[in-house]
């Protein structure tokens, strides 16, 4: 086993206090690391703008019809499923990125250093997560420039914090994946793979009751169709409840299982 891997007892000696220090000081790393390549951002801007737009203007007006309430009732529709797709899209970047580190000896460096090793872990998720928050500003901005009208700005709020704490989960997935993938490119293919069926076989974009009976059965599962329906109940009006615990059951199951999983693979990776 290589030279730079911890030993666990002397990860475990580190007390809270010192955790918090650590995961501040490289949560600013990676902001400063966003601030000298800006570019990194863009995805986070644009990919809200593109998917508001692309699915109001060019679908809007066919489901909007079969909703009963053409394009404006469309936009009511997928405006709170489009701040669910937001958690799992922006969710993969935290592996990608976390590959990239590796690739380049960044993470070497970390594990040679005597700081806590979840640390490095917990920054990652915690830049990430205000991404994906920068990106859901951008989207609510657009969602209202195209007719969106907000009901209920607490019931916003609860959506989007419905939707950190599953983008949270979600997040431990890929950074098991940039731990055990060679490289980013990998990262984003299996992440390709993760993603396409659950954000197309969801309730994100269109209702499910017109899809074939096994997909339909699917979309009960999913939960990218729970945290859909529970931010639409919350933001326009509608059932919430079952929707709402579904989702944080998922949550704290995806986080329970994949949290252990990322931090000793990345504690023993070579």
């Amino acid at each position: 086993m290589s030279a730079i891997t911890v030993d666990l007892k002397d990860d475990a000696r580190i007390p809270l206090r010192g955790h918090l220090r650590h995961t501040g000081a490289l949560v600013r790393r990676n902001l400063l690391w966003i601030r000298q390549d800006p570019e990194s951002m863009f995805d986070a801007l644009l990919m809200p703008v593109v998917f508001t737009l692309l699915f109001v203007y060019v679908f809007g007006g066919s489901i909007g019809q079969a909703l009963g309430g053409g394009q404006d009732g469309y936009v009511q529709y997928v405006i709170p499923g489009m701040i669910a797709m937001m958690s799992m899209t922006l969710s993969q970047g935290v592996g990608t990125g976390f590959s990239q580190d590796f690739n380049s000896g960044v993470m070497d460096r970390f594990r040679s250093l005597p700081i806590g090793r979840g640390s490095v872990l917990f920054a990652k998720i915690s830049v990430e997560l205000l991404r994906m928050l920068f990106a859901t500003t951008v989207l609510m901005i657009v969602a209202v420039l195209v007719g969106f009208d907000i009901k209920d700005w607490p019931g916003l709020f609860a959506a989007v914090g419905l939707s950190t704490v599953f983008a949270s989960s979600i997040m431990w997935v890929f950074l098991t994946l940039g731990v055990i993938l060679k490289n980013a490119q990998s990262v984003q293919a299996m992440g390709f793979l993760v993603l396409f069926p659950l954000q197309f076989g969801s309730s994100i974009f269109a209702p499910t009751n017109s899809m074939p009976g096994w997909l339909e059965a699917f979309t009960d599962y999913n939960p990218l169709s729970t945290l859909a329906d529970a931010s639409r109940g919350l933001m326009v009006g509608g059932p919430v409840a079952h929707d709402l615990w579904v989702t944080l059951a998922w949550s704290v199951a995806i986080t329970a299982v994949m949290a252990p999983v990322a931090i000793h693979k990345f504690r023993t990776k070579n």
